[in-house]
């Protein structure tokens, strides 16, 4: 049951838990006045980290056949 929990389908899962969390977030932020700048800045970031890992674990995991 262990191997389930570091299986790179349940990694994959737990990436775009974290990445729409940002998203939520960073939209709330958005809205807020005064906005802080410097925070959302490091949260895109963070976000775009984060779907980069988010495409490199999909591309492991079902490869392009050639054609």
């Amino acid at each position: 049951m262990d191997n389930n929990l570091h299986s790179p389908e349940r990694q994959l899962i737990d990436l775009r838990i974290e990445h729409a969390g940002l998203d939520a977030r960073i939209d709330r932020l958005a809205e807020q006045s005064p906005l802080d700048q410097l925070l959302l800045q490091r949260l895109k970031k963070r976000r775009l980290a984060l779907r980069d890992r988010i495409a490199r674990l999909e591309a492991a995991l079902d490869p392009k056949q050639p054609a």
